[in-house]
């Protein structure tokens, strides 16, 4: 399965997604606020945590702009582990379906062990998106060391937001 580029300046396919608090959230469907989807690889990864920990120290500057909302491909309760480990306030999603990751065009990863973690999953990904639920940013990456400036990233969005700027990158 070939991973396709997302297509920004186009709606994504809605992902409904499983919230560790029993919530179910869509995202690409309208709404009345922007969102920064955050894929992490999920429980077994200490490069996320750290990424997702800046995060949550974060939260209000990001919550004031926009929705954030982070997924991982793991199952509920390591997804509760975490949240309940590191006390995260942001809505942490599970259950991230390999099509899904595809979808949004993530780089897949088989794990080395089954320490690591048992199933295939995502590596990192971050996802900017308009109310009308088109995709106005994108950075993936294929492993867990690169990864967006929190604050820059949240300048950048703000700034599109704030002047309504254009899709780029769209040739």
């Amino acid at each position: 399965m070939k991973n396709a580029k997302p297509r920004v300046g186009k709606q994504i396919d809605p992902l409904t997604l499983s919230t560790t608090d029993g919530r179910t959230l869509t995202v690409g469907q309208p709404k009345d606020r922007w969102t920064m989807l955050f894929v992490y690889r999920g429980r077994h990864c200490p490069r996320c945590k750290r990424f997702l920990n800046k995060l949550n120290a974060a939260l209000s500057e990001w919550t004031s702009v926009l929705d954030v909302i982070v997924v991982s491909a793991d199952a509920r309760e390591r997804a509760v582990a975490d949240k309940d480990e590191f006390l995260w306030n942001f809505d942490l999603c599970y259950g991230l379906t390999e099509s899904q990751m595809r979808a949004l065009g993530l780089y897949v990863s088989d794990p080395l062990s089954d320490a690591e973690t048992t199933h295939r999953f995502a590596e990192p990904g971050a996802f900017g998106l308009r109310p009308d639920g088109t995709l106005m940013l994108v950075d993936i990456s294929n492993g867990p060391a690169a990864r967006p400036d929190l604050a820059e990233l949240l300048d950048g969005m703000t700034f599109n937001i704030q002047n309504d700027r254009p899709v780029r990158g769209t040739a």
